[in-house]
């Protein structure tokens, strides 16, 4: 049976007027494991759809009115609310009810709306766990958690609490497992489950946009006026990576007082400072979205054509992560590196090690060209000597 003969009639509707086509590598091959209640590890490269990879099986599972059966937890805030949202897309047309449980939200009124018994609860672990305790989310009822980025939720700082939240909830549930990277993961995950199945997709090709490398060289203190240039290109939309949050803050107050249309999002921020980022860049009121790849992880913005990197990433795990905020879903993105001569060598290694190949940009007459400036020579006319006499 082909995977849209397994959703309803309403699904199918949905899916087309979404303007989806075929469903990615990890849609495929994790349904059947989730629909049957098997424990998954599922693996595949930032943009391949991971979210509703795991949502529409297990929603298929979910029964209606029979309290809160499907947890999903999410190592950040945004990723929770951006989770939820395509929960409530494709869970009301089963009619099933949503609730998003976040830190920094008033505890009391989530309380208050749980008592609606949602069958499906998004939210951060910390909240999550509390909730649990005050027994507040019924995990007698429950039937399937969900662990979103779980190579985040898997660190060490996080993974007391995760545990926790497992030993919290029954003893016959369905563990699921997704992140954009197997490494340091699959140990951890079969120490958590006894019998889990292992789904990696290492590329989609079909549902991978085309990615291209380049770098400008830029001295460390024309970077701001570089990134300023940039913006005045027609339609130039980026997000733009910073090492140290520290650097983030500053760079954003500059532009602002050259009235450039920027906004930041760091992870030492509050909900409403993060949300307002967020809205501002998806909405287009901002062409450049300061952030760092803590704050950034896990977010999905479409029809974003470039990342750009103040600084060389430190790792590879850092630049692959980055530039899995372009290319989604079958889009191509750019992705710009500001060097000098200082980090021009860390750079080609880190790309060489990648296997990427890379270009040199240079910006002039409000444009990128991948060809430099050429200073033409104005010819003098030659004097012509005097003709001799004679």
């Amino acid at each position: 049976m082909s995977y849209m003969n397994q959703l309803p009639e309403v699904w199918q509707q949905h899916w087309q007027t979404s303007g989806f086509k075929e469903p990615t590598k990890i849609q495929e091959k994790s349904f059947l494991p989730l629909k049957e209640n098997k424990s998954v590890l599922g693996v595949s490269p930032t943009g391949t759809g991971k979210t509703l990879a795991y949502l529409l099986p297990l929603l298929l599972n979910v029964k209606k009115d029979s309290g809160n059966q499907l947890l999903i937890i999410a190592p950040s805030q945004e990723l929770a609310m951006q989770i939820t949202r395509v929960a409530q897309e494709w869970g009301k047309l089963l009619q099933l009810k949503t609730q998003v449980l976040i830190g920094g939200a008033n505890i009391h009124r989530q309380v208050e709306k749980l008592k609606q018994k949602p069958e499906i609860v998004v939210g951060t672990p910390g909240r999550i766990f509390e909730l649990m305790k005050m027994k507040k989310i019924k995990s007698n009822s429950l039937r399937t958690i969900v662990i979103d980025e779980v190579d985040q939720l898997l660190q060490q700082d996080e993974l007391t609490i995760t545990k926790q939240l497992l030993n919290y909830s029954a003893f016959n549930y369905q563990i699921v497992f997704f992140s954009a990277t197997a490494k340091n993961v699959l140990t951890e995950a079969e120490n958590l489950v006894n019998s889990l199945q292992v789904v990696e997709i290492k590329e989609d090709m079909q549902h991978a946009g085309t990615l291209r490398h380049y770098y400008l060289e830029v001295s460390q203190r024309k970077k701001l006026e570089t990134l300023k240039k940039l913006t005045f290109i027609p339609n130039f939309s980026s997000i733009v990576f910073f090492n140290q949050v520290s650097n983030l803050g500053t760079a954003e107050e500059k532009l602002l007082f050259e009235q450039i249309p920027v906004i930041g999002l760091a992870s030492d921020q509050n909900k409403q400072l993060r949300r307002l980022a967020i809205d501002q860049f998806t909405n287009k009121r901002v062409s450049l979205l300061l952030t760092t790849e803590l704050a950034a992880r896990g977010l999905d913005f479409q029809q974003v054509p470039y990342v750009v990197n103040m600084e060389v990433p430190l790792t590879k795990e850092s630049y692959l992560h980055r530039a899995g905020r372009v290319g989604r879903m079958g889009e191509d993105g750019k992705i710009i590196t500001f060097i000098d001569d200082r980090t021009k060598r860390d750079y080609k290694r880190l790309l060489q090690s990648l296997g990427y190949t890379t270009q040199e940009l240079f910006l002039y007459n409000g444009e990128l060209q991948t060809t430099p400036k050429l200073n033409k020579k104005v010819d003098k006319p030659k004097k012509q000597k005097p003709k001799k006499k004679g």
